[in-house]
């Protein structure tokens, strides 16, 4: 047991190496994070999503490497989209340590799609699990789309429409069926809209309080020296977050 617990260690050490080299080269495109109980149909959703061949069981812990995936929302907009480890009640902080490659996706993402088994009979106590690990993670205040799974197996429809009114960002889907997938793209592309924005401007190279704060609240996509006084800043920013960082920006 010793034995393969090292080489599951080792493996997802290695893991975590190669997803932080990949994280480096994909710092200009939306990132979105499938989370989740455990079971919940995020690898479904995401081969819906994506058109892809995620690997699928009915079991526990069966994403262990987060998968990440470029899915069209339109002709004109991608993002990258990750499967991730389905969350449980009371997660070991070992087990949290071991995932955290994949966990890493979900505190990087730009917008987190939870995704919850509305036929399961304790779905609302899943979600405060979720909510609970995500809070652990500081990610609970990230812009995030509810997505209420296996619709078709649902004996009362009614649930629908007063978990509607319940949550704000809710989309109701099938995805093994590919019901309101479509739906989904576009909340996905709207709550991008709606809470994100990608600014260009200058800075001044020996002002260190305002570089600190848009790399603080921001993320920098790209630099120039355009002189020895400025840089060019190319910033994906939260809208809550732009007035913290206009007044520096030219």
């Amino acid at each position: 047991v010793k034995r393969k617990i090292a080489i599951l260690r080792r493996k997802l050490s290695e893991i975590d190496n190669q997803r932080k080299i990949q994280r480096k080269g994909r710092r200009d495109i939306f990132r979105v994070a499938l989370v989740g109980y455990t079971n919940a149909g995020k690898s479904t959703l995401l081969n819906a999503l994506a058109d892809a061949n995620a690997y699928v069981e009915d079991k526990l812990f069966a994403t262990l490497d987060a998968t990440t995936r470029v899915v069209r929302l339109s002709p004109t907009r991608k993002i990258l989209l990750t499967d991730t480890v389905g969350f449980i009640r009371k997660l070991p902080h070992h087990l949290i340590a071991s995932f955290k490659s994949t966990l890493d996706e979900v505190v990087e993402a730009d917008i987190l799609i939870h995704v919850v088994d509305i036929s399961a009979p304790n779905f609302r106590e899943q979600i405060k699990v979720v909510e609970e690990t995500l809070e652990e993670l500081n990610s609970l205040d990230k812009p995030t789309i509810l997505a209420f799974n296996k619709i078709d197996k649902l004996q009362d429809r009614s649930l629908i429409y007063s978990l509607a009114n319940e949550y704000k960002n809710a989309v109701f889907i099938s995805a093994s069926r590919g019901v309101n997938i479509h739906t989904l793209k576009e909340k996905i592309s709207q709550m991008i809209d709606d809470h994100y924005v990608e600014i260009t401007g200058k800075v001044e190279i020996s002002n260190s309080e305002a570089i600190s704060l848009i790399y603080k609240f921001g993320e920098v996509l790209d630099v120039k020296y355009d002189t020895d006084n400025y840089l060019t800043l190319k910033i994906k920013i939260e809208k809550r977050h732009l007035p913290k960082i206009s007044s520096y920006i030219f």
